[in-house]
């Protein structure tokens, strides 16, 4: 076979369907292999799912303005975020049961992020132990000689007691009594965990009107379990959780009767700015506070002595009458005045979507969605597809651009086009 067949058989390959070279040929393939239960599951959003879409247009208002006759033959995409340096300014958000979408799961996430020095947020909804995905990490990390930063997102209730005991365990319980006593997961592995950051989710007091999953409920395979927030010792309950059954009361009254049936169980409507000192009391992990979409709640996040937050609308799951994370990142930024990392969610999709959040005011952005994409198509390897091809395209946005470092992206790079005609720079 001679040189010029060579070449023509990689671009074969390459052009083949099952070779995504974009994140939506990614979704496609992960829509088409996944039940439409779970492929809505994750897909819908609150309402109309208007959020959801503005989450993702908005970045189309949003123009590059690329500087030319610039030294870029070397682009360095690492970033650092707290005292850790991560190759690409790209995170693993949290989003919940992920070994529906495919694969291992949330192993395969974590394995993922360890190989490629990224950083990954566990939901305390995984399909998985804490301890496992750290210990797989771990492993994982091991042949590479680094070590995974890992945060772990947690939904607080009302039953403090039940809060710490999980957080505990996050920051890594040794004492094998402890966890049979206080947590009663007793077929887990005895592993001191050791997540960096604890994320707490400050945007669901109640569940948002998630017309999908009330209308098509997702059920657990009987397969899978939560072994963070259930006692797995005991027989599986398939009853919806209470969060799930306040989002579908009918009636004023109907929602007081679930609450009063199970009002430790639910998710605390009734937490207000002193949980942070009082989480400052059970545990050293660095705090960051995942929901926030005003300036004023970032001000007042630094004043409570937060250690991060997350610009997050929950992917367009909770209110639908929100801006977009995009729209409110830029005022956001400028209230925190770099004093604390300003992470960002929502609406990722390509390269150029993370050099415009980190032009805006983001020190690292988050994808949800395109995680679970890429364990719909391919678990682990899908997974690595989709980093691979953020990672090319943000380098190659970057060179376009004439930056050269992840620090230099800054809003002077940027425009936003008029209601009319033309554009204005940012």
């Amino acid at each position: 076979m001679g040189k010029n067949d060579d070449v023509k058989d990689k671009l074969d390959n390459t052009s083949s369907k099952d070779d995504p070279i974009s994140l939506s040929e990614v979704e496609k393939l992960a829509h088409d292999r996944l039940p439409k239960a779970v492929y809505d599951y994750y897909a819908c959003g609150a309402d109309d799912q208007d959020a959801l879409k503005r989450n993702i247009d908005a970045y189309s208002r949003i123009y590059i303005l690329p500087r030319v006759l610039r030294d870029v033959s070397t682009v360095d995409t690492t970033t650092k975020i707290f005292d850790w340096t991560t190759s690409i300014p790209i995170a693993f958000a949290p989003s919940a049961m992920q070994k529906l979408a495919g694969g291992d799961g949330e192993l395969d996430v974590g394995r993922t992020a360890a190989k490629l020095g990224l950083n990954m947020t566990l939901s305390s909804q995984s399909t998985t132990s804490l301890e496992d995905v750290m210990d797989a990490a771990k492993r994982e990390a091991a042949i590479g000689d680094c070590s995974p930063k890992f945060w772990f997102q947690i939904y607080l209730t009302p039953d403090m007691d039940h809060n710490i005991a999980l957080i505990t365990r996050a920051e890594g319980i040794i004492n094998p009594s402890e966890i049979k006593s206080r947590i009663m997961l007793i077929e887990l592995p005895i592993i001191a965990a050791g997540y960096e950051a604890l994320a707490i989710t400050v945007d669901t007091p109640v569940l948002g009107n998630r017309l999908n999953e009330r209308k098509t409920p997702l059920v657990l395979p009987k397969h899978l379990r939560l072994p963070n927030v259930e006692d797995i010792s005991k027989p599986k309950s398939n009853k919806p959780t209470v969060n799930r059954l306040l989002m579908d009361a009918r009636t004023a009254k109907q929602a007081e009767e679930i609450l009063d049936r199970a009002r430790n169980t639910t998710h605390s409507s009734a937490l207000t700015w002193d949980v942070v000192a009082t989480l400052r009391k059970s545990t050293t992990m660095k705090i960051i506070l995942k929901g926030i979409m005003t300036p004023e709640d970032a001000r007042l996040a630094v004043k409570h002595g937060v250690d991060a937050i997350v610009v997050s609308n929950h992917g367009g799951r909770q209110l639908d009458c929100v801006p977009s994370t995009l729209e409110a990142l830029p005022d956001i930024a400028a209230a925190v005045e770099h004093r604390i990392p300003v992470i960002f969610d929502g609406g990722i999709r390509k390269g150029a979507d993370v050099f415009k959040a980190i032009a805006l005011g983001a020190d690292l952005v988050l994808i949800g969605r395109p995680v679970v994409w890429g364990l719909g198509y391919k678990g682990q390897e899908g997974l690595e597809t989709v980093v691979n091809i953020l990672e090319r395209e943000l380098s190659r946005t970057m060179a376009l651009a004439g930056v050269t470092k992840v620090a230099d992206i800054k809003a002077g790079s940027l425009g936003i086009a008029r209601s009319s005609f033309g554009f204005s720079r940012l």
